[in-house]
């Protein structure tokens, strides 16, 4: 699993295309499209499989649940996702995460708590993953 994380428009989609997908079939589920937090990703044929925008995943989990509870839930998926990347040995998962855990603190104390769950929920995914780079300016940066 290799979890993609950096600024909003700041190249990461760009840079997964660029890396990952020029000549193989991908498939892509994306929050940005309304598509759910896929606790169970479908089996398929495709070689590369891509979730992106997980920062709405997290918030759409921290309006139902606390952070407790968020944070189990998150880490049982990076379990189930972990478990289908490993069953095919080409398959390859990208996570792609925008970093909104930086600047002013928000007011607010749902979104503190989304800003909150979000930076625990991804070093969770930087731990268990295989990879791990920070994309800024459309530059990448890997930190594991």
């Amino acid at each position: 699993m290799h979890f993609i994380t950096g600024g909003a428009f700041n190249g990461k989609r760009a840079w997964v295309i660029k890396n990952y997908c020029v000549n193989k079939e991908e498939h892509w589920l994306s929050a940005y499209d309304s598509i759910p937090l896929p606790v169970r990703l479908p089996e398929n044929n495709h070689v590369v499989t891509v979730l992106e925008g997980i920062e709405l995943w997290l918030k759409e989990l921290t309006k139902q649940y606390d952070s407790d509870r968020c944070r189990e839930i998150w880490n049982s998926c990076i379990e189930d996702w972990i478990s289908w990347e490993k069953k095919i040995a080409e398959r390859k998962l990208i996570v792609i995460g925008t970093d909104i855990t930086k600047g002013i603190v928000p007011m607010e104390e749902e979104n503190r708590l989304w800003r909150d769950v979000t930076g625990w929920a991804y070093q969770d995914l930087a731990a268990k993953s295989d990879n791990v780079d920070v994309i800024w300016y459309g530059l990448n940066q890997t930190i594991k």
